[in-house]
């Protein structure tokens, strides 16, 4: 790596913005100089002031205003609330920086377009947080499939099992369970998903049928006897999805992060009280104003005959995506550290451990959050976006997979792709 110093700023202080941060300060070996913020919450605005040595003149609490500034960074990580992706990227990208962009790109298809020409049009670096497709598991996985050890995908199977208290904690009570606030949940969370399977197979989709609902989390499922807060309420012992039971067994173990940052800031058992008395996380999970499904299925037909299918839910232990890939010499089983392969002709398995080399130093998503702005300062540095896996074009190619995909399940019909989706 050059020793040019990358300078980053950061729009959106939540998690993934000082997720990213501290990534690239950590790993760019002082090669990094995070040296902006806009975030509209003081607290956590203050908190990357004070963690990176921000000046307090780049500190705003609108990113607008940050990007009115005459350029004063190499590079920008966009990590706002999903619905407010395009502003942001279509101004930076004007402006001249490279851009790495949290995940999904924006929640509508022209969205998605519009970022793509912006950044395309303005010779941006561009790269999109789908961190899975640079974990070490998903580089091994992928050489495997590449070689031909299964001969030729004849269909994959993938179960995302978000988990019930993350399901509650999300995608009822939190910042995605709202499709006006955030983005259905297929792209909010499982756009990851699609994408590392349109990757892995390397193919074009043609066309996508998919079946869903909020099944559970509503009001006509809400026990009898049951308070409309978790810390009100008589029956919350027999719940599994208390808020009280989830939030404070955490915090007597210690674990201050997420989740618990999210619910209140340098949580206390008297802060956390409170903030499940009066604020959105101590509600009940059956009385919320969350309208994003809990439960979806996607099949997917590919232009070799492959065929894909996909399985997303929130009524589940929380665990390793799990992976089946077959075909017409072999079969895979991978559980996001584990890969075994089986091969038709000698009946023998082979397994790949791929936490046998140490990736802890690369962070969150199996290494992935690391290997993806390790990337991204590889291309800043090097001037070469092709070390980016996750580009424009490879972006709304799965993108748009997954909004055909939500169409299907909306309209109860199978929905096809254009052909000049990759």
């Amino acid at each position: 790596m050059s020793q040019k110093t990358i300078k980053m700023i950061v729009a959106g202080a939540g998690d993934r913005g000082v997720a990213h941060a501290r990534s690239a300060a950590r790993l760019s070996e002082g090669n990094v100089e995070i040296v902006g913020v806009a975030e509209p919450r003081e607290h956590h605005r203050n908190q990357m002031v004070e963690e990176f040595g921000i000046p307090p003149q780049n500190a705003f609490t609108d990113w607008r205003d940050m990007a009115e500034r005459e350029i004063f960074a190499d590079a920008v990580v966009i990590a706002t609330q999903d619905a407010m992706h395009t502003e942001p990227a279509e101004a930076f990208a004007a402006k001249g920086y490279h851009i790495l962009l949290e995940k999904p790109m924006a929640p509508t298809p022209e969205e998605c377009r519009r970022i793509t020409t912006a950044v395309t049009e303005n010779d941006c670096i561009f790269a999109v947080g789908h961190v899975l497709r640079y974990t070490p598991y998903t580089q091994k996985l992928k050489e495997i499939v590449d070689s031909g050890a299964l001969g030729e995908i004849v269909t994959m199977d993938r179960v995302e099992a978000l988990g019930y208290w993350h399901q509650a904690h999300s995608y009822v009570r939190g910042n995605w369970r709202n499709e006006a606030e955030s983005s259905f949940i297929l792209m909010a969370k499982a756009c990851h998903d699609i994408d590392w399977m349109h990757y892995i197979m390397g193919a074009r989709c043609t066309a996508v049928s998919s079946f869903g609902s909020l099944q559970h989390f509503r009001p006509e499922c809400q026990p009898e006897g049951a308070a409309d807060r978790c810390m009100e309420c008589s029956v919350e012992s027999t719940c599994p999805y208390s808020a009280k039971r989830i939030y404070f067994s955490r915090l007597r173990k210690g674990e201050t992060d997420w989740p618990l940052n999210v619910v209140v800031p340098n949580p206390t058992e008297e802060r956390l009280t409170e903030a499940l008395k009066t604020g959105p996380y101590g509600r009940c999970v059956y009385t919320c104003d969350n309208d994003v499904v809990d439960h979806q299925v996607v099949n997917m037909q590919f232009d070799t005959g492959a065929t894909a299918s996909f399985t997303l839910t929130g009524c589940s232990t929380a665990g390793h995506r799990q992976t089946r890939i077959f075909g017409t010499r072999g079969e895979l089983i991978g559980n996001g550290s584990i890969i075994k392969v089986f091969d038709f002709l000698t009946e023998t398995w082979t397994e790949h451990d791929t936490n046998a080399a140490d990736s802890s130093i690369l962070g969150g998503h199996g290494g992935g959050d690391g290997g993806l702005m390790l990337a991204f300062i590889d291309a800043i540095q090097n001037n070469d976006p092709t070390r980016i896996l996750s580009g424009p074009q490879e972006t709304l190619d799965s993108h748009l997979m997954v909004f055909a995909a939500e169409q299907a399940r909306r309209e109860g019909r199978v929905v096809a792709l254009d052909s000049d989706t990759h």
